[in-house]
């Protein structure tokens, strides 16, 4: 389901859905049906690639959470959670790297953020290979390294590579959490993520404190929020993502 969910909103599902509705109208030309559907189709596509769009959907999910400051560290011995949100490849002529995407990025600076100021024992970098058989770098380990590069030290990171989704992330963390007798955790991952994330921990045994990421693209100027874009079909499917996973992770009993 999330599989169709994030083809929809991508732009090769818009073009092969556009090139359908044209050899419709081309067969058809008469046909009130399939010119109400191309209309249904590009404005459709117009809608939801339209950043701002999504955008107000996520401030919505995201409303109950507020930027991390100070006066949110919880106290004892604190362990900061950044979960994983997949890698990009980059090839050469002979090699392969894999990099965070924009939105593992995203939360990578802000774990970084929260890092120089709640100062935990331990940051543990959570996530897998969704696809078991993948030759990718799991997103924990080269978030991991971009951790390092950005200041903080290696000896303090514990990177969690056997989940492959949020769930599966709440559970490998908390158990990483109670091996370390931690006393309370930070939980780094994107805004719109936030509400199912948490109520994930809560599931696995421990209640979070939310460090929200921005969307990578939040910091874009009016007119790229207006007009239709790729960022924001792209976060349209992000949106979708968390719509439809909220109400299966409850149903599954894995959301407290």
């Amino acid at each position: 389901m999330n599989r169709l969910a994030y083809f929809l909103f991508s732009t090769p599902a818009a073009v092969e859905l556009f090139v359908i509705a044209a050899v419709w109208l081309m067969w058809r030309r008469r046909s009130g049906v399939a010119r109400r559907t191309a209309l249904v189709i590009a404005l459709t596509y117009l809608v939801v690639s339209t950043y701002a769009v999504p955008m107000m959907i996520a401030d919505l999910l995201a409303r109950p959470f507020h930027r991390f400051d100070s006066a949110d560290v919880p106290r004892g011995r604190v362990a900061l959670v950044v979960f994983g949100a997949g890698d990009e490849v980059v090839s050469g002529w002979q090699s392969r790297i894999w990099i965070p995407n924009p939105v593992a990025a995203s939360r990578v600076l802000e774990a970084v953020r929260v890092y120089q100021i709640a100062n935990p024992e331990w940051v543990i970098s959570s996530g897998g290979n969704p696809d078991r058989d993948s030759e990718a770098e799991p997103s924990s380990e080269n978030m991991r390294d971009m951790l390092v590069n950005l200041g903080v030290p290696a000896s303090r990171i514990v990177a969690e590579s056997n989940s492959r989704e949020t769930h599966e992330n709440a559970q490998e963390s908390a158990k990483i959490l109670r091996a370390l007798n931690a006393d309370g955790a930070i939980l780094v991952t994107s805004a719109v993520h936030m509400r199912r994330a948490v109520g994930a921990f809560r599931a696995a045994g421990w209640d979070p404190v939310p460090a929200i990421a921005p969307d990578p693209w939040f910091q874009s100027d009016w007119p790229h929020l207006i007009v239709p874009t790729n960022r924001g079909l792209y976060f349209s499917g992000e949106v979708v993502h968390e719509l439809l996973g909220l109400p299966y992770y409850r149903m599954r009993g894995w959301l407290r």
